[in-house]
């Protein structure tokens, strides 16, 4: 894989560069004559959008999320003997360069060192050579054992020690295979965790009964507190709490794990195995992520399977396929590839820019977006069984894991377009807006991926200490479902009315929305005000006049917006930060649908936009915008400094699309 100057691996349709500039000419008000600055960002941006459209439609940026892929990739290739030379150098020279003048690693830009992905950075340049007393090496080591040692760090981190010897199994928290037998009405069953978490316990569990040990090449006395006791006895929480509770019970499963039967355990692990199987995708990976692919092929290579078996060879072939390698030679890892959600946002974008309808690009993205469209049932179906399946996934072969923001996103995109085959578009469409409906929690609102992943327990368990493991649902993905329903004239239907209900009573006394998959607040907010005044709400409802007031309050003096990761640990972090191109774009997304498009407040987030795009059309944006888990895994999405600032410069320039239907669902129609 090659990356490109905004991360993205298209190539260059032909059509795309060609007619971009005389079709904006002919919908750009002013265009032809001397068109004003957002006028000419637009134009700009276009261009540079189009020119990056892969051949077969989509669009993908890179994926920039931290250096635990990279420093684990490595992990994962000394323990199965298959790491080379060329690879880790590769790895090495990225790792290094991610790390700060105090020795640490963030897991975002600008954001304080972290503990466990300290650990792991350091233990990976020790696997490419990096000796503990240069200076970069030292200035780690010293951090590490001030923050607790590896003591310290997260479950995770110790359980990739483990493998090597560099800590005790016995001193980590138990997760037994016979999980896989709980039934679905059962706490703690593996459909209580989201499904991210869920396909990573599975195999884990796998990993914790079987205890693999492979020599380590070398000792990390350093990175301890005291080497001669590495886990210092910790007194367990009062026995009436939540953690005294699960702490105790993480004993039991402990002693559990000594007497555990030996064809019971042998069953189970037997039971996880085939599980895991049958959810490899058809390019090898698992979920599309790269933690479910890394233990699943830990798991099955520990149960028998070896690396030429056409399971493990495909699975390793999938993560090579996350690389990206850099123009320095060195070699980054994606979490994830995000292209229907990219694609999907491209096309939005381009045509609210005012691109037209049947221009051959966007006919291309929705073709390749309807090749998307899953029709078949995954673990979704658990607590849906009757449901017909038509959901979009975020990455390319995720088949089992269709989510409920991807469908809605591209739902709107699809009816942006002006496609040949109209009766396909159609029934695209009504699948997949059937599809969402049923996903509907019993509270009115809709999560990512599963409905009503809300069980308490799961993150409780000590073992469970590495971000969000269930799936509730949260304010900006219901906001983009009624948004889509109002688009498809379903504002009056029960189901929206409920999801707009629930919205409104999310609402923070502030007047802004929690954002759980982009940072944070602006997020959430961007995203729900639009939703609300799509189903009808008028611009003077108190809720978005609430809304209005609070981003007017936070944009920053230099006529942008920008939100850091700490919003959501600290309070007055809310709403504030460094101003970017993406965040900007989502209040001003919120702030145009509120009526506000001649406000002092628009005028100068339209100024910052244009007076920071490059000459090349796109913005610089090191900030980290898109959320994993809130504070615990951050993203950078690359192409989010494209289709976002280009859709609220087209809404800017051209209007709400489908004005005409808000209208229509304000008066009941």
């Amino acid at each position: 894989m090659t990356a490109t100057t905004d991360g993205s691996t298209g190539a260059v349709t032909p059509e795309a560069t060609s007619a971009t500039t005389a079709h904006l000419t002919d919908t750009i008000p002013g265009a032809a004559g001397t068109p004003s600055a957002a006028d000419r960002a637009i134009q700009r941006a276009t261009d540079f959008l189009l020119a990056r459209q892969d051949a077969q439609g989509w669009w993908k940026g890179d994926l920039d999320t931290n250096v635990t892929m990279d420093a684990e990739d490595l992990l994962l290739r000394q323990f199965l003997g298959i790491r080379d030379k060329a690879t880790t150098d590769a790895a090495a020279l990225f790792i290094r360069g991610e790390q700060r003048e105090d020795g640490t690693w963030a897991t975002f830009y600008g954001g304080p060192g972290e503990l466990s992905a300290t650990i792991e950075a350091y233990v990976a340049l020790r696997l490419a050579g990096d000796a503990p007393d240069e200076a970069h090496m030292a200035r780690a080591s010293a951090w590490i054992r001030e923050r607790g040692g590896i003591a310290a760090s997260r479950v995770f981190t110790r359980i990739w020690l483990a493998l090597f010897g560099w800590w005790k199994w016995d001193d980590l928290p138990e997760l037994p295979p016979e999980l896989i037998y709980f039934p679905k009405w059962m706490p703690l069953n593996i459909y209580d965790f989201g499904c991210w978490a869920r396909q990573t316990i599975v195999p884990l569990t796998i990993v914790s009964a079987k205890r693999p040990v492979r020599p380590a090449p070398f000792p990390l006395d350093e990175l301890h507190t005291d080497a001669s006791d590495p886990n210092p006895v910790k007194r367990l929480a009062p026995v009436a709490s939540w953690d005294g509770v699960f702490q105790r019970l993480d004993k039991i499963m402990h002693g559990y794990q000594k007497v555990a039967l030996k064809r019971l355990r042998k069953s189970a692990i037997n039971s996880a195995a085939r599980w895991i199987i049958e959810r490899q995708e058809n390019d090898g990976c698992w979920g599309g992520i790269q933690p479910p692919a890394v233990y699943s092929v830990i798991a099955l290579h520990l149960v028998g399977y070896d690396l030429e078996h056409p399971v493990l060879k495909a699975g390793l072939a999938s993560l090579d396929r996350f690389a990206v390698w850099r123009e320095d030679g060195a070699r980054m890892i994606e979490a994830c590839q995000s292209p229907v959600w990219d694609t999907c946002l491209a096309v939005i974008a381009l045509a609210d820019a005012g691109l037209p309808a049947d221009h051959p690009s966007l006919v291309k993205a929705v073709t390749w977006m309807m090749d998307e469209q899953i029709d078949r049932p995954g673990d979704w179906s658990v607590r849906r069984p009757q449901l017909e399946s038509g959901g979009w996934a975020f990455e390319f072969q995720n088949d089992n894991y269709p989510d409920i923001d991807d469908t809605a996103e591209v739902v709107l995109a699809l009816r942006r377009v002006d496609h040949p085959d109209k009766t396909r578009v159609e029934k695209a469409i009504e699948r997949g807006v059937r599809w969402n409906l049923g996903m509907q929690s019993k509270n009115g609102a809709w999560g990512a991926f599963d409905v009503d992943n809300t069980s308490p327990f799961p993150n409780r368990l000590p073992f469970c200490d590495f971000g969000e493991v269930i799936d509730p649902p949260s304010a900006d993905v219901t906001g983009h479902v009624v948004e889509m329903l109002a688009i498809e004239g379903r504002s009056h239907d029960p189901r929206t009315r409920r999801g707009i209900e629930w919205l409104l009573a999310e609402q923070e006394a502030n007047g802004a929305w929690f954002g759980r998959w982009g940072v944070n607040y602006v997020y959430g907010t961007g995203s729900v005000v639009p939703a609300l005044t799509a189903a009808g709400l008028p611009a003077s409802h108190p809720a978005i006049r609430r809304a209005v007031t609070w981003l007017e309050s936070v944009q920053n003096e230099d006529g942008g917006w920008g939100e850091d990761l700490r919003s959501y640990r600290y309070e007055d972090w809310k709403g504030r930060g460094v101003s970017t191109a993406s965040q900007t774009a989502w209040a001003l997304l919120a702030l145009l649908a509120a009526g506000e498009r001649d406000s002092k407040a628009v005028e100068r987030g339209i100024e910052f936009l244009a007076d920071t795009q490059t000459e090349d059309g796109t913005w610089e944006e090191p900030y980290f915008t898109g959320t994993g888990f809130p504070w615990d895994f951050s993203i950078n999405y690359h192409l989010y400094r494209q289709v976002f600032p280009l859709t609220a410069l087209g809404r800017y320039v051209h209007g709400e699309p489908f004005a005409d239907r808000a209208a229509t669902a304000a008066k009941g129609g």
